[in-house]
């Protein structure tokens, strides 16, 4: 699996309740410019319309070789799943404060290009500041204990 993009901004913004792999519709363009890792996944989410699932806001650069026929950098790309697996996200997604984000975009080991969704639910200040203190003394101990080890092997 080889990571393409990925939305760390959504992980800061809120809480990922259920993560969703999805395949997603892209032109010849879009794949080759996806390839080169030229995609932004922030500020991306996704809606429902038709019955259809749809993602919009992600933002794939033309390919440089392309030539007229270059695809949109932010057009709305559809999401391909199953019939039941779309049923069930619809019915997930309706709930009052869960939003669908895109996550990451990456290649499986077939060459697919695939994307990963989260059913989330937004963050408070609050959330976003105990999020900032767990880590910084998550990594402060690491410090200590990496200090710590590097004293006793010197002796």
């Amino acid at each position: 699996m080889r990571i393409v993009a990925d939305n760390r901004k959504a992980r800061h913004d809120y809480f990922v309740l259920e993560t969703i792999e999805a395949g997603i519709a892209l032109t010849g363009t879009e794949v080759k410019s996806a390839r080169l890792g030229r995609v932004n996944l922030q500020d991306a989410y996704a809606s429902f319309a038709h019955g259809e699932l749809y993602v919009h806001h992600v933002h794939i650069s033309p390919y440089a070789q392309g030539n007229r026929m270059n695809h949109e950098p932010y057009r709305e790309r559809k999401l391909l799943l199953h019939r039941k697996e779309l049923d069930a996200i619809v019915g997930r997604a309706r709930e009052r404060g869960i939003t669908l984000v895109p996550l990451r975009m990456y290649f499986n080991d077939r060459g697919l290009c695939k994307l990963e969704l989260g059913l989330c639910r937004g963050k408070k200040l609050y959330d976003k500041r105990e999020d900032l203190k767990e880590r910084d003394a998550k990594r402060e101990m690491e410090r200590a204990l990496k200090g710590r080890h590097r004293g006793l092997g010197a002796n």
